[in-house]
C-alpha cells in the first residue's frame, strides 16, 4: 500500500472517531475531499480495510454500506454524564446564538458605517457647499443690483406682440401659399422651379421654424 493509501486510512479512520457518527463512504468522500483531495475510489476501499482490519464497524442496509467508529473504544458514559453533557450542549448553543446576533448587529453597523461620509469628507462637503451658495449670492446680488429689469407689464406687452405677429405670419404665409396654389393649377413646371423663377424664398430656405401662439 503507498503512502498516500495509508494516509488515507488515517484521516478516514480518525474523521470517523472524531464525529462517532454513522456515514456512507460517499459521505465521507463529500466531506474530506476538498480538504485532503482524496478520491472516491480510495475512500472506498479505505473504508472496506478499516471494517475488515476491525478498527471500524460496517452495517449492509440494502445496497448501501454504512460505517462508524468501533463503540467498545468509547469508555462508558452514565445517565448524568449524558445529562450534562446535554446541559453543555444547550448552555454553549445560547452562547452560539447571542454572539451570532451581535455579529449580526456589528456588521449591521460596519456597513452603516462604510456607507456613511468620514470626517475629512463630511469637512470637504461642507466648503465646497459654502463656495456654491457663496457663487449663489454673488448671482443674485448681481441681479438684483441690474438696472434693466423687465417688469411684469413690460413682459405681457412682448408676449402679446408676439401673439400677434406670429399670427400675421401665419395668416401672410397661408395667404401666399393658397396664391402659389392657384398659379401652380396653370403653371407647367414643378413648384420649386417656380420659385427660383420668382424668387421667392421659403420659411425653410431660410431654416426658420414657424413658432406656436
Amino acid at each position: 500500500m503507498s503512502k498516500k493509501d495509508n494516509g488515507g486510512l488515517t484521516v478516514i479512520f480518525a474523521y470517523l472517531n472524531e464525529k462517532n457518527r454513522p456515514y456512507s463512504a460517499q459521505d465521507v468522500f463529500n466531506n474530506l475531499q476538498k480538504q485532503h483531495g482524496l478520491g472516491k475510489t480510495a475512500v472506498v476501499k479505505a473504508m472496506e480495510q478499516l471494517a475488515l482490519e476491525g478498527k471500524i464497524k460496517e452495517k449492509t442496509y440494502g445496497k448501501q454500506k454504512i460505517y462508524f467508529a468501533d463503540q467498545a473504544q468509547f469508555a462508558e458514559v452514565s445517565e448524568a454524564d449524558l445529562k450534562a453533557i446535554d446541559s453543555r450542549i444547550s448552555d454553549l448553543s445560547t452562547q452560539v446564538q447571542a454572539i451570532s446576533q451581535g455579529c449580526r448587529q456589528l456588521d449591521a453597523e460596519l456597513k452603516e458605517l462604510n456607507s456613511s461620509l468620514t470626517t475629512e469628507e463630511m469637512m470637504s462637503e461642507i466648503q465646497e457647499l459654502k463656495a456654491e451658495c457663496s457663487g449663489y449670492r454673488e448671482r443674485l446680488e448681481k441681479i438684483k443690483s441690474a438696472t434693466n429689469h423687465v417688469t411684469p407689464e413690460q413682459k405681457e406687452m412682448v408676449y402679446k406682440e408676439r401673439h400677434l405677429y406670429v399670427k400675421e405670419w401665419k395668416k401672410r404665409k397661408r395667404l401666399a401659399s393658397d396664391m402659389m396654389g392657384s398659379i401652380l393649377e396653370g403653371y407647367p413646371k414643378t413648384k420649386k422651379q417656380f420659385l427660383e423663377e420668382v424668387g421667392v424664398e421659403t420659411d425653410e430656405d431660410c431654416k426658420v421654424t414657424m413658432p406656436s401662439t
